[in-house]
């Protein structure tokens, strides 16, 4: 099963070492620090949902374990004028091609230009680890995970928040969930460019799935078509906030 969520530079770390706590979240004239999975939210700005932050260390390299933390709410800030260490050797490099660049507490150290974030986020969740104040990130550094959370699937609604991010209500929760290019959109309909369950459903299963693999611009698209939140399956990670793989379902079946 595809993993769109899953970062090479997590396949590597799973031993323990020792704690650092995630800083409370209220504001505060100090500046706070934040561990956790960052998304877009809007040119020049992030979300990120504070975690607990365990260091682990394993033949040399550093990364992170990170836990839900009880009570944190999302934060979001303006990161234009932060400082980036990026964990790649250099700041254009989607992922770390089996070079990484760490400093003793498993933090990036290559200095990189918020520019080099954007892109790094435009592809999806983001492992990091952010100081911030007043609204805005001081310091911004990408980190590694040593336990990249399994996806889970299931059945509910999705509505629309904006092009990359969706509320999926199911078994009595809501999650606010991000996708990014890597996440597959299955359709009921004869074409990806379709509106929500436009047409005739020529390409759904017995169960009402859709068949039909588009790709996350077709979801964007689809969900636009629509006001009020519609019935999907969903593969997600409620730890990262991410999506793999949404199935349009047709009627109620």
């Amino acid at each position: 099963m595809r993993r769109s969520l899953a970062c090479a530079t997590a396949a590597v770390l799973t031993a323990g070492a020792f704690a650092v706590p995630a800083r409370a979240t209220t504001p505060s004239t100090s500046p706070q620090v934040a561990y956790g999975y960052a998304w877009p939210d809007g040119k020049g700005h992030l979300r990120i949902v504070p975690k607990s932050a365990t260091l682990v260390k394993q033949q040399g390299f550093l990364g992170y374990r990170l836990k839900t933390l009880a009570g944190a709410k999302e934060v979001r800030l303006d990161y234009t004028r932060a400082a980036v260490g990026r964990v790649t050797v250099a700041c254009d490099l989607k992922e770390t091609e089996g070079q990484v660049a760490l400093d003793a507490k498993g933090l990036g150290r290559t200095r990189c230009k918020p520019g080099d974030l954007a892109a790094a986020l435009g592809r999806g969740a983001t492992p990091m680890r952010v100081e911030y104040q007043d609204g805005r990130a001081v310091r911004v550094n990408e980190i590694l995970i040593s336990n990249w959370p399994n996806s889970r699937t299931a059945r509910g609604t999705i509505e629309r928040v904006d092009d990359r991010t969706v509320l999926f209500a199911t078994g009595g929760k809501t999650y606010k969930l991000g996708y990014s290019y890597l996440t597959y959109f299955y359709r009921t309909t004869a074409r990806c460019k379709d509106g929500w369950l436009a047409g005739r459903p020529v390409n759904a299963d017995r169960d009402g799935l859709g068949k039909r693999a588009c790709g996350p611009d077709d979801l964007a698209r689809a969900l636009r078509s629509v006001e009020h939140p519609v019935l999907a399956k969903l593969r997600f990670s409620p730890e990262v906030g991410g999506i793999d793989e949404v199935w349009e379902v047709y009627g109620d079946a």
